[in-house]
């Protein structure tokens, strides 16, 4: 053989190798992760193809896919969508998915590892393959009273509730206002759904919002619990130790001063750390930031959870923030220690805040997904309790908190949350939103001393006078609605 068709021969054969090489690639290594894009037309067309499997709550659909005539052989279908959505997501051929649509859909669409026998079952049997079925942990009767209190407040309402079993993490309520249809983006006339998109994308009230877990706002009042966390934990504070009280606190560095909401001196100059809470003392906790300093506080809020995505089970899960540095020097610690500043946190943190105190000190990692099941209706995976953070505060500190939440509730701020015959702990929180109006909060759980619930209720807006919005007048009566729900 000569030299040059030598050459030729061995160029062909590396070709041929890296031809080889290319196809194992695309075909071992990146098949999963093609077939996932958005863009790939044949993997949605046949997705769109078969059945996708249900999302249901109490072992009813709230998410299903219908069979329907046409070149898609089956339509997704929402029950009580609006209610549901910011947990479903939505289901599109032009626009893909979120939500649990999102974040389940190897198990939805039928394509998981873990169904790959059922699939060869029906390749042999010329059928089309199924998706399995994702059960939520969601208890209807409290994600109807978080709605329904969002929408009694009226049109153009925006906030947020969510609602977590202490003990397990469950989260059994997560409502958000405004919402959307995600019908709407089902349907198999695409002209239609690029209209319903772009309705939605031109809101600006911004209903495709997950207010509840993917947004940040300034805590407010609730953070004092926080704080309060921070300063029995230290040693130095008891439930009955004497603090600051009076009209306003002197802040070093500045001549200005840090006054309480509506003027007043929360019951003397000198009062108890349960009155301080009782009356939600700005002065008080403004002067407990400063004294335990940032970085106490900073610690404290990572114990709960501030500063990690809490949990996976829905995309862009918000990060909670309680800075450090030049955002809380000086005069900056004592807004901060009251939530105000550059605070941020979501009202799924603070619900895991309040779960967390309920719990005795540990903060169950929230979930959203209970168990997923194949075709067949077999059990292929079901969640199992496990702590986000153990010994957030100390058994002891989580009863003397307690106590100071139920004070709060019997005789203090938070008297809305009142229900006969049950121990209710619970903080009010009115966060200012510079020229906005302020965000009124709410958290607390029930039973106080074996709690089945723990709620946390945020109202960005509610389309009233500015001096009626407050955490107990606007968001305490959804709170207690829903703790109804889960006890009776």
């Amino acid at each position: 053989m000569n030299k040059p068709i030598r050459r030729m021969a061995l160029v062909s054969m590396a070709l041929f190798l890296g031809l080889l090489l290319n196809a194992t690639y695309l075909q071992y290594w990146t098949a999963d992760d093609l077939n996932a894009r958005a863009d790939n037309k044949r993997v949605r067309d046949a997705e769109f193809s078969r059945e996708r499997g249900a999302i249901l709550v109490n072992g009813r659909p709230i998410a299903e896919s219908v069979a329907v005539d046409g070149q898609y052989e089956f339509l997704r279908e929402y029950a009580q969508p609006v209610k549901y959505a910011p947990i479903t997501g939505y289901y599109s051929y032009t626009y893909g998915r979120s939500g649990v649509e999102q974040t389940e859909n190897t198990i939805l669409s039928g394509s998981d590892p873990r169904l790959f026998v059922t699939r060869v079952i029906d390749m042999l049997g010329n059928q089309q393959p199924k998706g399995g079925s994702v059960s939520l942990t969601l208890n209807r009767r409290a994600q109807d009273a978080a709605w329904e209190g969002l929408q009694a407040l009226g049109q153009g309402t925006k906030g947020a509730v969510v609602a977590i079993e202490p003990a397990s993490g469950k989260i059994l309520a997560m409502a958000t206002s405004p919402s959307y249809d995600p019908n709407r983006l089902a349907s198999h006339d695409f002209r239609q759904v690029q209209q319903a998109w772009g309705d939605l994308a031109d809101d600006g009230a911004r209903p495709m919002a997950n207010r509840a877990a993917q947004e940040l706002f300034p805590p407010g009042s609730t953070f004092k619990l926080v704080t309060a966390a921070a300063a029995l934990e230290s040693g130095q504070y008891q439930p009955g130790s004497t603090v600051p009280g009076g009209f306003s606190l002197d802040l070093p560095q500045t001549t200005n001063t840090l006054p309480n909401d509506g003027g007043g001196n929360c019951g003397g100059d000198r009062i108890t750390l349960t009155q301080a809470m009782q009356t939600s003392c700005n002065v008080t906790f403004g002067h407990l930031g400063l004294e335990l300093g940032p970085e106490a506080i900073a610690e404290q809020a990572e114990a709960f959870g501030f500063g990690e995505r809490p949990f996976e089970e829905l995309p862009a899960v918000a990060t909670s923030d309680f800075p450090t540095g030049d955002a809380t020097d000086g005069p900056l610690a004592a807004y901060a220690a009251i939530g105000q500043g550059s605070v941020r946190t979501s009202p799924l943190q603070m619900a895991l805040v309040t779960a967390g105190i309920a719990n005795g000190g540990d903060v169950m990692q929230p979930y959203l997904v209970d168990e997923v099941r194949s075709p067949d209706l077999d059990v292929l995976d079901k969640t199992e309790p496990t702590a986000l953070r153990s010994g957030a505060v100390s058994p002891s500190v989580a009863r003397d908190l307690t106590r100071m939440l139920v004070a709060t509730v019997d005789s203090g701020t938070a008297t809305a949350a009142q229900i006969p015959g049950v121990e209710v702990a619970g903080k009010t929180g009115t966060a200012q939103s510079g020229d906005g109006p302020p965000f009124a909060w709410f958290v607390s759980f029930a039973p106080a001393n074996d709690s089945r619930v723990a709620v946390a209720v945020m109202i960005e807006d509610a389309n009233i006078a500015r001096t009626d919005i407050a955490g107990g007048r606007l968001a305490a009566p959804i709170a207690k609605a829903v703790m109804e729900a889960v006890l009776r």
